[in-house]
């Protein structure tokens, strides 16, 4: 294993190799809290054990940018696609190779020009209604003095020159947005903290947290500075799409959304509306269609049911008989969408890794109505007619489902491993 990432990970022993296994506490993963990110020994252990030798590694669902990352501190060329623009942006701040000095002389124009502009009202009017005090049905995500602050610093932060520094700002700057604000996230969306009316915050709190979390993102960058590799390749936008535009790769690694009826854009809809990102309600519905088919929440066309899996036959069929039962009609045709979306995913994989190479991914089951998705099993299934042939499918942990799910402990979230036949 490499040198620098025994360094970055400080040679830690991990209980799990997949999601919340504590990824988010080593350096460049504290930007921004990911639950869903799994562990960075992953991706060594998918280059240790891969059948060839690996000199680059694809990541289509980039997310935190862990597998990136990570493939740069052991010596191997990342390739990440990411669809969310605020995503794409931070694991490009985290991936970017900086002059600390040229970067420490923007961030003091940030700080000049939000002193200079102190006092001044920008228009707000774009964010959504809940976002700004007093809200809608008295209910909104930050006080008028904290948001004119977070724009402050928005804006700033546009004028400067260098686009990576820009995005390496706005990164840090939508690291503490949700603890700034009146609520939590959680796997039901947004939910207001107990006593938020009385927890008040201060344009002096924005102010604070973004210099404390500039300077140890920098700390960071300079100490990190030395990686085996430093370029990388990062494509924004659709992995269904961009997979093709990839340079040959002996390995992927990654983790797709869970078929769990949750939009993971609503995770990050604060970072993406209040950073400039979203616009409109336009914006906002293109981006969550251009996710893969794991959600119920944008009308959406869902690709067919693939063919070659008697398990998806079973349980397609089962969730189409019990329509009327789910919460809501569309989860059956979206479950069928996913593992279309997803066959399609892998055939793509299929067709920029080389011969021999190899398929790592980490996925989740689900629950609707009690019957059981087994996400893992399906894959292996639908492996063969992709191209691939399976080298192994291992539970890692037990996750419990969300109450629209029936909030039992029993989903398994899994590592399947596929390498290409031919």
């Amino acid at each position: 294993m490499s040198i620098a990432f025994e360094q970055w990970t400080n040679g830690r022993e991990v209980p799990t190799l997949g999601t919340n296994a504590g990824a988010e506490r080593l350096p460049f993963q504290t930007w921004r809290h990911f639950k869903e990110a799994f562990a960075p020994e992953l991706v060594a252990r998918a280059v240790r054990e891969c059948e060839i030798p690996v000199g680059r590694c694809i990541d289509p669902f980039g997310g935190s940018g862990t597998t990136a990352l990570a493939c740069q501190f052991l010596g191997v060329e990342p390739v990440t696609i990411e669809v969310n623009p605020y995503l794409a942006d931070l694991i490009e701040a985290k991936l970017g190779r900086y002059d600390e000095t040229v970067l420490i002389q923007d961030l003091g124009q940030v700080i000049r020009t939000v002193r200079s502009t102190a006092g001044k009202v920008h228009d707000l009017s774009w964010l959504p209604p809940s976002f700004v005090e007093p809200g809608v049905k008295d209910r909104w995500l930050f006080e008028e003095s904290v948001a004119q602050r977070i724009e402050s610093y928005r804006l700033a932060i546009e004028q400067l020159s260098t686009p990576l520094h820009r995005m390496f700002l706005k990164a840090i700057l939508g690291g503490f947005l949700v603890e700034t604000s009146n609520v939590y996230i959680n796997g039901k969306g947004r939910r207001y903290r107990k006593n938020w009316q009385v927890r008040r915050h201060s344009p002096e709190t924005v102010d604070q947290r973004f210099l404390e979390r500039v300077q140890q993102a920098i700390f960071e960058i300079v100490r990190y500075a030395q990686r085996p590799v430093r370029g990388y390749t990062l494509m924004r936008g659709d992995c269904r799409e961009a997979i093709g535009r990839s340079a040959p790769c002996q390995l992927a690694v990654f983790s797709p959304p869970y078929p769990n009826s949750f939009d993971y854009t609503d995770v990050y809809n604060v970072e993406l509306w209040a950073l400039g990102y979203l616009a409109d309600a336009s914006s906002n519905r293109s981006l969550r269609q251009s996710t893969l088919a794991s959600h119920v929440q944008v009308q959406r066309h869902f690709e067919p049911r693939p063919t070659g899996s008697a398990k998806l036959d079973a349980v397609s069929a089962k969730l189409h008989e019990s329509r009327q039962k789910l919460w809501s009609p569309h989860i059956p045709n979206m479950v069928d969408g996913y593992f279309a979306d997803m066959q399609n995913v892998m055939r793509a994989l299929e067709q920029r890794l080389v011969q021999h190479g190899e398929v790592w991914a980490v996925v989740g089951d689900s629950l609707y109505a009690n019957i059981y998705i087994p996400v893992a099993d399906i894959l292996v299934e639908l492996a063969p007619m992709c191209g691939f042939e399976v080298v192994r499918s291992e539970a890692f942990r037990s996750m419990r489902s969300s109450a629209q799910q029936g909030g039992r402990a029993e989903l398994a979230e899994s590592l399947v491993v596929f390498r290409k036949i031919n």
